[in-house]
């Protein structure tokens, strides 16, 4: 064992300390989408049913400016499209945010042509079991997502929260499909208030501060979630890097719009298992911490806490649990909820 590894093992060792109670809001990842294939009603629905506090849809627009819940609005590697000769002609090259990229979009179909592929898994080799429901799910619309959880709520009495994302809002907002209108016309219309628990999230700042006055126009004053990764900058503002929102200048700045931050776990979890400050400088401004995202397969776990050499095999998700939560973190997605909510109950005993 590497002195590296000696270091974590011993720090893993000394875990039993008290973990902020704030470590314990649970973000269902695309829904349960460990367990199904991601934004899939029945991935929601199981998150749901797992305990999950939020669920999490990554939106993006339709031709006809509905919003439906895709990782991205390149649908290749989560649908059958490319199985529909009827759709050959629309296979395409774009550049999203800087990046070009190849293959089918949703913004070039309507919801109608849509609902005839079929939903598969994204991941199959860390995911095998997933594909056993390749083919069996539509891709749902936001409406249709909402619809679920206040069925469910109804049924369980129980709380479900949505968080969803706006993905690649500048670039949509150019096409003038304009996500942001067609998210809050959404929530609203479902009947979601500020009170509710609902957060918007978004790496665009230009997205998040078209939520805050646009919502307030209309009444409605939702949560705002500023995303933030260890490397590059916003696409809506090329001149900036994520660093310099990570700053205390930066941050401060951040908290004139949103009220947290959602940022990836590594900027809260050294690679040798110390916390980092991140966590007290964002509450000193008055921000609430978010980390994405806790998986349990050995593929997106640090070598310590990997089991084994097979990378869809599960390693030490509890324990990455609770490196976050000590880190500060005060919700965390997952892609595994059965997982986060047993990881919970342990640090609550």
């Amino acid at each position: 064992m590497t002195r590296f590894l000696l270091v974590f093992a011993a720090f893993i060792a000394a875990l039993p300390l008290p973990v902020p109670a704030q470590a314990q809001v649970i973000i269902a990842h695309r829904g349960a989408s460990g367990d199904r294939p991601e934004h899939t009603l029945a991935a929601y629905e199981l998150a749901i049913e797992q305990g999950a506090d939020y669920i999490e849809p990554d939106l993006v627009p339709t031709k006809d400016g509905v919003l439906v819940a895709r990782h991205e609005n390149e649908i290749s590697d989560t649908t059958d499209v490319a199985d529909h000769p009827e759709f050959a002609d629309r296979r395409t090259t774009k550049t999203i945010d800087g990046v070009e990229v190849t293959g089918w979009f949703t913004e070039d179909f309507t919801l109608a042509e849509l609902k005839t592929l079929r939903a598969k898994e994204r991941l199959p080799a860390i995911r095998p079991a997933n594909t056993a429901y390749d083919g069996q799910f539509q891709i749902p619309t936001l409406a249709e997502i909402i619809a679920l959880a206040r069925a469910k709520e109804a049924a369980t009495g129980r709380l479900v929260g949505l968080y969803p994302e706006i993905k690649h809002g500048s670039y949509f907002d150019a096409l003038g499909l304009a996500p942001v209108d067609a998210l809050l016309a959404t929530l609203k219309g479902a009947g979601y208030t500020a009170d509710d628990p609902v957060y918007i999230q978004s790496f665009e700042p230009t997205a998040l501060t078209q939520v805050m006055f646009r919502g307030r126009e209309m009444g409605v004053d939702y949560r705002r979630v500023q995303l933030l990764s260890e490397e590059g900058g916003p696409a809506d503002a090329p001149q900036l890097s994520y660093a310099q929102f990570l700053s205390d200048p930066g941050l401060a700045q951040i908290a004139r719009y949103a009220s947290a931050i959602g940022v990836e776990a590594t900027l809260l979890v050294a690679a040798d298992g110390t916390t980092t400050d991140l966590a007290a400088r964002a509450k000193a401004a008055g921000l609430d911490v978010h980390a994405w995202t806790a998986r349990a397969e050995n593929a997106f776990l640090p070598a310590p806490l990997q089991s084994g050499a097979d990378p869809a095999a599960n390693g030490n998700f509890a324990t990455l649990w609770a490196l976050l939560g000590r880190a500060g973190a005060d919700a965390i997605f997952t892609d595994n909820v059965a997982e986060a909510i047993a990881a919970r109950a342990a640090l609550r005993n």
